[in-house]
């Protein structure tokens, strides 16, 4: 199932002080076929598990394609599923979605249950489909969703040295 933050963990999480948080991450963002943002609208998607140097970045180029960027973030269930490790996502899905809408790049958070945002980007249909380059973007079937109502796909550079996974596992094997 697809969707947003419900309301609520909305309503648990935004306080008055921060009302952009709260617009980024409301249900009243969809409007019927799509996302109320100005085009061309860029969607990307991910786990974004402990927000790095390699995640900000990305992100800050993929909103520099287009007028709005959508980040489509993987819920907890989709994550364990990726087989990233059985203590994945270290973060929950509702801290995650609210540290990524907190980007100024970021104009809308989406959540996703299933094991691919296909049926996510099918819904909102983006102008410009992004991954990092660690990707064979012309692979992915996201791309080829995107491709058929003539959008564009990209393979952004991947940031060496920056991964979640990799944080994951310097930090456990640091001495105490």
């Amino acid at each position: 199932m697809t969707g947003l933050l419900t309301p609520p963990d909305i309503h648990r999480i935004c306080t008055a002080g921060n009302a952009r948080l709260h617009e980024k991450l409301t249900p009243a963002r969809m409007a019927s076929g799509g996302l109320a943002l100005p085009r061309p609208l860029v969607f990307t998607n991910g786990v974004f598990d402990i927000l790095h140097r390699g995640h900000v970045t990305y992100l800050a180029a993929a909103r520099a394609l287009g007028a709005s960027l959508v980040v489509g973030l993987n819920s907890d269930d989709s994550v364990r599923r990726l087989g990233k490790g059985s203590d994945r996502p270290i973060n929950p899905q509702v801290d995650r979605a609210l540290v990524i809408a907190a980007l100024a790049s970021v104009d809308a958070v989406l959540l996703f249950t299933e094991d691919t945002p296909c049926e996510l980007i099918a819904r909102i249909r983006p102008d410009i489909y992004v991954k990092g380059g660690d990707y064979d973007i012309d692979a992915l079937p996201e791309t080829q969703i995107v491709r058929g109502w003539g959008g564009q796909a990209y393979a952004l550079p991947f940031a060496d040295g920056y991964s979640t996974t990799a944080l994951i596992a310097r930090t456990r094997a640091a001495p105490c």
